[in-house]
Order: C-alpha cells, then structure tokens, then sequence
C-alpha cells in the first residue's frame, strides 16, 4: 500500500519519465477535484498529503537503501497541485501549472536546485517539487492571465 501511495498510483511504474507520468496523474486528480472543491481545498490536499509523503518516504529510504527512487511520484503529484492552486481550476490554467512544473522540475533552477542536492530524506524528495509547483502556480496563474487578456 505504501508503494502504491508513493508510486502515484503506480504511474511511478511506468517505463519513461516517471515524473512527467506522476505530474500528469497529478493534473486529472486535480483537475477533478477542482471541479467540485475550491481551490483552498487541493492546496490542503497537497500539503496533508506531502506531510505524510514524508513519513512514509523516510521509512522507505531507511528500508531500501534508495534516495529519491524514481519511481517515487507522490511529490510531483504534490507540486502539481500547488500548482493548481495558485493558477485556478480551469483546464488553460492546468496546461499551464503543468508545462511550467515539468519545466521547473526537470531544470531545478535556484532555491529549486539547492534544495533538491542539500536536504534529504523525505523532505529532499519533497521540499524541491513543493517550491516548483509554487513558482509554477505563480507563472501559470500569470499566464492564463495574459491568456485571458488576448
């Protein structure tokens, strides 16, 4: 059962870009509950959530000897929806938290970086993809309100 939280659902499983998987499961988790949540509500989501990631992946660390296994998605699931959060429930807003998470992610500029080599443990794993998808939510949110403009 932990695997199946910490895998996302098992898209960690998945054979390419585990990451890029986890954060698509993360956008339709999200987007669903947007439809019929606030958005206060998936930002709560994302922090319970990461609160017991964190747990869950210390003790898995300690068991299998392995920091930040790949397969281990529940933190882009968490990031997305920060994300998702701070840019709103529409689906342009979702593209958006999206594309700028996976960007920020994968390139792991600044504080993003730092975090990501420095800490670790379960907020290692976390922490870089909790900032991500807050610096992500905030482009998206800024996007889709040039989007909206044009």
């Amino acid at each position: 059962m932990r695997e199946f939280f910490l895998y996302g659902l098992n898209s960690g499983l998945l054979p390419k870009a585990p990451g890029t998987w986890g954060s698509i499961v993360g956008g339709i988790i999200g987007y669903i509950i947007l439809m019929f949540l606030p958005q206060s509500t998936l930002f709560l989501l994302a922090i319970f959530i990461s609160i017991i990631a964190v747990k869950e992946i210390n003790k898995y660390e300690k068991e299998m000897g392995i920091h930040d296994d790949k397969r281990i998605v529940i933190d882009e699931i968490a990031g997305m929806w920060i994300a998702m959060s701070l840019a709103g429930g529409s689906i342009v807003a979702t593209i958006f938290s999206f594309i700028y998470f996976r960007i920020l992610d994968i390139k792991k500029p600044s504080i993003i970086g730092k975090i990501d080599k420095n800490v670790k443990g379960g907020w290692g794993v976390m922490g870089d993809d909790l900032v991500a998808g807050i610096f992500a939510g905030i482009l998206a949110a800024g996007s889709y309100g040039v989007y909206l403009k044009v």
